[in-house]
């Protein structure tokens, strides 16, 4: 089976590609560094708003600058295999961008998906694909499932 893991070029075309077969394409950011039950559920229910599921990944070094010196907890190969996994998830990528414009730009995704706890104004790329005819959906989280409380969680165990 091919890999689900792209490059942003490669991924660029197999999205012209997509489109040009009329297919509604999907797409999503985060780090997902301690892929959890919120994650899974947000996944799933973003690939029913379209015919392909893409995730941008945030690298390391994305990561790093915005979380902090000791994150990830998971490196980017291992995240991408992670969610690559996922049968909701046609296609992973990693960005090293602080945020996913670029990649958005590229892509122009006919829907962007954030998690219901971003306001409208604060999504990165909202302006690019509402500029060509797509919608921003905010989705509602799975209450409880955060990897910052995962984290907390884990240290208080220790």
């Amino acid at each position: 089976m091919p890999s689900k893991i792209k490059s942003p070029a490669a991924l660029a075309r197999l999205v012209r590609a997509a489109k040009a077969r009329g297919r509604r394409v999907v797409f999503t950011n985060g780090c997902f560094d301690l892929l959890h039950a919120g994650h899974v559920t947000l996944l799933e229910r973003a690939r029913r708003c379209g015919d392909l599921l893409i995730i941008g990944l945030n690298s390391d070094r994305s990561v790093r600058a915005l979380k902090g010196p000791h994150r990830p907890l998971v490196g980017q190969r291992d995240r991408a295999r992670l969610l690559a996994a996922l049968e909701s998830v046609d296609y992973v990528t990693v960005f090293h961008d602080r945020t996913p414009r670029r990649l958005i730009e590229r892509l122009r995704p006919d829907v962007l998906i954030k998690g219901a706890d971003w306001g409208r104004s604060a999504i990165v790329g909202r302006d690019v694909v509402e500029a060509h005819g797509g919608r921003v959906v905010r989705l509602p989280l799975l209450k409880g499932y955060s990897t910052s409380q995962l984290l907390a969680r884990i240290r208080r165990i220790r």
